[in-house]
């Protein structure tokens, strides 16, 4: 027989496979072709539109590029404070952000927004900005619309409670992401929990802000003190005076705040890992990073973009050339270098890596650091480097949005009034020593936290060969004492009463026996996605199994099949059949309940783990044609929690996760109605909507 056990039901096992075709379907993975740099020509000659500025009565002060290619205007409100800490109460700007928009004193949030929609128009607020934008011919009421929610914002206790909620759900959902702690840890270290940069919202901070707190804030900052309109498109710079003068003109100033920005944490004092453990990660997110004091006006500023962009600024740069070409560990490696007027930014290297090169992800993004440090960089690259920022520069110049941007960018940032006009001749005047000298300055390997957020049970002994020191942090950024990741196995506990275990829990040998058919509808959750597709999955015992995906609009866009004896994939309007190992594999299954079936000699009980904070029994399953596969289940309830098996598709290894929870009885068998599936850094979550157990599914099904 097979000895690969795979999960609850055998289709769930090929859900990786058909979501890498679902992809290709609905073009979520349309690849382009960046191997060959187009030949750079000459730098063209740039002769930028000086936008028309004048300042209102309160003291804004307006930018307007008329443009009359379209019968369409925008006006960006900037309120240019300087960056503030929240505290104990971080979190009050984001419900302000939430809140305004949404209505006025004097128009209701409905009415405000039904207005908007009917007028075709765009109005969206930050907590100290605002975006508007329609028809020429609304303007005068799309700019009332915007300036009324500005000064006069509809702001209730009952839509701070909703947005207050809204928020701490948000908290909830980003604790499992690895992402979101990499990048909160990452702030909090470089530049301290008390700095604007480095600060970070959590449930109790949410919980300690008070609606009066938020009317509070709006009153402090948001105000015309610091405030700058930019307006774009089909306007006269004339009459847009009158209509700033009379819809924002009326805009009273606040008392001025003085905000004292504290001094970022210093870098490290040398190189240094910063280990988070994650025991749900199916990747390790790894960020080298230093602070750097660079400003738009320093003399360093474009060598250090041509520098960044030869190490991880592209497709064929350092990075991602090492990481993701040669040695297959991500989907991409990239590098940034951020500018700051308060000196508080970052050089930041990294990527996404799977658990079992996480060291060697480590020793090799320093060697390229290193190397662009040490080496003088080629002349390709170099060029290369540059052509691309030239091009980018004059696409961007198409876009009207941009003369104004720079024109703010040049107030904003103390810029010399020809920053733009010569930036092309600055790009092209790097040099390779420029290159070298400024990666020397600002990309400090010998300063550098290395914060790598993963699953340490995996990950940190490996970690430690390298012998970079390691420093151990929790989810919040708090020092903490190395990770212990597995516990003794009780007496008497074996993989195989592990197993007997979990098919007690889910209904009793008997009744899994009883399970002929299964028919389930999901709906599917794809983070980014812009659609949210459902699901059809059927199976009928010893082997048969369909599934088919639908998006509301554009009907089914994949569908799976398996018969008994022969089976495909469908998508595109093209029919692939499967492998002959697949078709071999599927065969050999014995039932719905594999746990059934299982060679007593193929597992074996590893360790008591945990997961999400609950203890969990590892079981490894031993393959005859690959590595063998992990399963967790919990200690306390029996069920089945977790798998994780290994495939390998074009030379790499490929991880796919499955989580499982929610388990609800249905005709006396207990099954799990949530279902996450985890592969590289796309991601699939199926809620089931309905389960039937031996009715609605036939033999037709399958064929």
């Amino acid at each position: 027989m097979n000895n690969k056990m795979k999960t609850n039901f055998n289709m769930k096992a090929n859900i990786p496979a058909f979501i890498v075709l679902f992809l290709m379907a609905v073009g979520v993975n349309a690849q382009i072709d960046r191997s060959v740099m187009p030949q750079p020509g000459p730098a063209p000659k740039i002769t930028l539109e000086v936008p028309d500025e004048f300042e209102l009565k309160n003291g804004i002060k307006v930018l307007v590029v008329e443009n009359h290619k379209l019968p369409r205007v925008s006006y960006t409100l900037t309120i240019d404070n300087k960056p503030i800490t929240e505290g104990k109460k971080a979190g009050v700007s984001s419900l302000l952000s939430a809140m305004l928009g949404n209505g006025t004193t004097t128009i209701s949030k409905d009415e405000f927004n039904d207005e908007i929609d009917f007028l075709g128009a765009s109005l969206f607020f930050g907590a100290q900005s605002a975006y508007a934008s329609s028809l020429t011919k609304y303007s005068d009421r799309i700019v009332e619309l915007m300036a009324d929610a500005a000064m006069n914002p509809l702001l209730t206790k009952e839509e701070f409670e909703k947005e207050k909620e809204k928020l701490l759900e948000s908290l909830k959902s980003e604790a499992k992401s690895v992402d979101a702690i990499a990048g909160r840890v990452g702030g909090a270290l470089s530049y301290g929990k008390k700095h604007p940069r480095g600060e970070f919202t959590t449930e109790e901070t949410v919980n300690n802000v008070e609606f009066g707190d938020v009317l509070a804030f709006y009153e402090k900052y948001f105000n015309p003190n610091n405030a700058y309109i930019v307006v774009v498109g089909d306007v006269n710079s004339r009459d847009v005076k009158k209509q700033l003068s009379k819809y924002f003109g009326k805009w009273e100033k606040a008392a001025s705040v003085d905000v004292t920005i504290p001094e970022p944490t210093p870098n490290a004092q040398y190189t240094q890992i910063n280990f988070v453990d994650m025991p749900n990660a199916v990747q390790s997110n790894i960020s080298l990073t230093n602070n750097v004091d660079l400003k738009m006006n320093d003399e360093d500023y474009h060598s250090v973009l041509i520098a960044n962009k030869i190490l991880g600024g592209g497709f064929n740069s350092y990075l991602n050339m090492n990481l993701r070409e040669e040695h297959g560990y991500t989907y991409g490696a990239r590098s940034n270098v951020g500018t700051s007027r308060w000196n508080a930014s970052r050089f930041t290297a990294g990527a996404s890596v799977r658990n079992a090169v996480t060291d060697s992800a480590v020793v090799e993004t320093l060697k390229e650091i290193n190397r662009i440090k040490t080496e003088p960089v080629e002349t390709d690259a170099l060029t290369n480097a540059k052509a691309k920022y030239v091009g980018d520069f004059v696409l961007a110049l198409e876009r009207p949005q941009t003369i104004a941007n720079y024109a703010l960018n040049i107030k904003l940032n103390d810029l010399p009034k020809d920053f733009y006009s010569t930036y092309l001749e600055k790009i092209n005047a790097v040099t390779k020593e420029d290159v070298q000298r400024v990666a020397n300055k600002y990309f400090k390997t010998e300063n550098a936290r290395v914060i790598v957020v993963g699953k340490g049970s995996e990950v940190l002994e490996n970690l430690e060969k390298t012998g970079i020191p390691i420093k151990y942090y929790d989810t919040y950024a708090e020092p903490t004492e190395k990770p212990v990741f597995s516990k003794p196995i009780p007496e008497g506990v074996t993989a195989q009463s592990v197993i007997k275990g979990y098919i007690a829990a889910v209904g009793g040998e008997d009744n899994l026996k009883k399970v002929n058919t299964v028919l389930m509808n999901a709906d599917v959750t794809i983070p980014g996605a812009p659609y949210k597709p459902t699901a059809v999955m059927k199976q009928m015992a010893p082997n048969k199994s369909s599934m088919e995906l639908m998006i509301e609009g554009m009907g089914t866009v994949m569908k799976q099949n398996f018969d008994g004896e022969n089976g495909y994939q469908e998508g595109q309007g093209q029919k692939i059949p499967m492998g002959e190992t697949e078709v071999n594999s599927r065969k050999e299954e014995k039932g719905l309940y594999p746990e059934l079936y299982i060679d007593a000699s193929t597992i074996t009980l590893e360790s008591v783990a945990t997961i999400e904070g609950k203890d969990v029994y590892k079981i490894s399953v031993a393959n005859s044609d690959g590595p063998a596969d992990v399963r967790y289940y919990d200690v306390e309830t029996g069920f089945l929690v977790r798998t994780e098996e290994t495939s390998e598709a074009g030379g790499q290894s490929i991880v796919t996760v499955t989580d499982f929870s929610n388990y609800k009885e249905v005709n006396g068998v207990l099954m799990p109605n949530t279902m996450k599936v985890t592969t590289g850094p796309q991601s699939f979550e199926f809620n089931m909507t309905d389960i039937k157990i031996n009715e609605g599914v036939t033999e037709e099904d399958f064929k």
